[in-house]
Formats: C-alpha cells, structure tokens, sequence
C-alpha cells in the first residue's frame, strides 16, 4: 500500500511565543529552528518579519536547513492600497523564507467588525495578496482565521475566502479554529464538507486547545482528508495553547489508523 505524505508545520517560534513568560530571543530561534530541523518538521514557522525585531533579525539571517522550510508569516494586504505596496508583505517578500503564510478573515461577523470593510473587499484582499506572494516563486499558504466558527455561521462566504487563495495559486489553505470551541464530530463534519471544493493535499489544519480538544480536533481533521498538520512543542500557545506536537507525532506514528495510511518527514 502506497502510504499518503503527512506535512508537519511547527508553530512554535510565533504561536508558542504568544505563550504568558515565553520570550524567545535570537539565540533560542536558532537552537529551536535547528532542532526542528533536525528532528524533521516540513515546515518551521519562525514568526513575523517586520513586526518586531527579533524576527526580523531571525530572518535576515541565512539558515541552512536539511529538512525543513523556513515560513514567514504575516497578514494579507490592508484595504486602501495595492498588494505591491504593502509595507508589510514587503517584509515578507524581503525575508530570507521560502515559503509565506498570510492570515486573513473567513469569518464574515470579523470583516465587518474588526476589519471594518466589505465582504468583497475582504475577498480581493486575500485574492491579490496570493498573486503579489506566488508572482515572487515563494510558496505561498493562507491561514483562513476562525474558519469554523465561519462556516458555521456562513458557510458560503467562508467557502468563498479560502477559494480566493486557493484560485490564485495557495499551495496549502490551513482551516483555524481560531477560538479552539469547535468539537470533533464538527470538524470532522465541517473539513468533509470543504474537500468537495478544495482536495484534501492542500488542506491543513489549526487548532487552538481552549475545550481541550485541540489534538482530537487535529486528528479528526486529518481522518476527514487534510494532510497538513499545524502544531507547536508541548502545546504552547496563547491563552489555552495550541495542538500538541508531542502528542500528534506519536499517534500518527503508533496507531495503525494513521500508521497504515501516512508517512512524515519525521523518522522515528
């Protein structure tokens, strides 16, 4: 049986840097990066360029990586001005990263509350940010931001969000649950639903631990056809932390339901 790829993204150095007394400075990035590396994650995520120093200086620098893709993440362009001359896709585009992950709105009550703009500007935001980021030869993902509370309040539209991104080019559309309230049997239910309009390769997915189901969720996600899996080391993250790297690897490694189906860049 020819076993599916299992994409790891480690998460740590931006979501678990959101973490209450974690404070990781140029000297830990490194030795955390190279660790991940070496242990064989697909995909590090190493925070914000252009949003603090630490990370800016964190990818100005050359890392020469044997395993892993080094991520650069950010926020699709503001409304007002054109994706060319976004200060801060700019810095993403600058930095020494080879692959991009933008974050945007999926949830249609978020556009007009936090953002403040149309439904259809909020569409053309993540449409002409994916060009701008896939013109540059980057690969580009897109973070669709509380994609499920989304969906279950407009399923059309936050369809329609990711399909922006993914119409232009996103090698992966990464669904959030961004509150980390949604349960299994939702996930499960809701990312079944999604693959009749995205496949299942390009799908990732997010998951926030706030009822403690952040790994369940992942793993639901994953028997529902994502196979992209997002995480940190130990669950670290903001207010209740994210899905369980250390948890995850193991299951996906131990337990024939997994076993059977996928392989990782991680070896055992």
């Amino acid at each position: 049986m020819i076993k599916e790829k299992l994409y790891i993204f480690d998460t740590t150095l931006r979501d678990g840097a959101q973490t209450q007394g974690v404070d990781f400075s140029i000297d830990d990035k490194e030795k955390i990066s190279a660790a991940l590396d070496s242990l064989g994650v697909d995909y590090i995520e190493g925070g914000w360029p252009g949003a603090n120093p630490t990370d800016t200086e964190f990818f100005n620098k050359k890392h020469d990586f044997k395993n892993s893709k080094l991520v650069a993440f950010g926020m699709t362009k503001k409304t007002g001005h054109s994706a060319e001359n976004d200060p801060m896709l700019s810095s993403l585009l600058n930095s020494k990263s080879s692959s991009i992950c933008l974050f945007g709105k999926s949830w249609d009550f978020h556009v007009d509350i936090a953002l403040g703009i149309t439904n259809e500007q909020n569409l053309e935001n993540i449409s002409d940010s994916a060009k701008h980021i896939i013109k540059s030869s980057k690969e580009f993902m897109f973070d669709a931001e509380h994609f499920f509370d989304g969906y279950k309040s407009n399923s059309k539209y936050a369809l329609s969000c990711i399909k922006a991104a993914f119409n232009e080019g996103a090698r992966w559309i990464i669904l959030c649950d961004t509150n980390g309230g949604t349960l299994p049997d939702e996930i499960s239910e809701i990312v079944k639903e999604v693959t009749k309009h995205i496949p299942g390769k390009n799908l990732g997915i997010h998951a926030h631990n706030d009822t403690e189901n952040a790994v369940a969720n992942t793993l639901a996600a994953v028997s529902a056809g994502v196979r992209q899996v997002q995480g940190t080391i130990n669950g670290l993250g903001e207010r209740c932390g994210n899905a369980n790297l250390m948890s995850l690897i193991p299951t996906f490694f131990l337990k024939k339901d997994f076993a059977s189906k996928f392989e990782m860049g991680v070896k055992n």
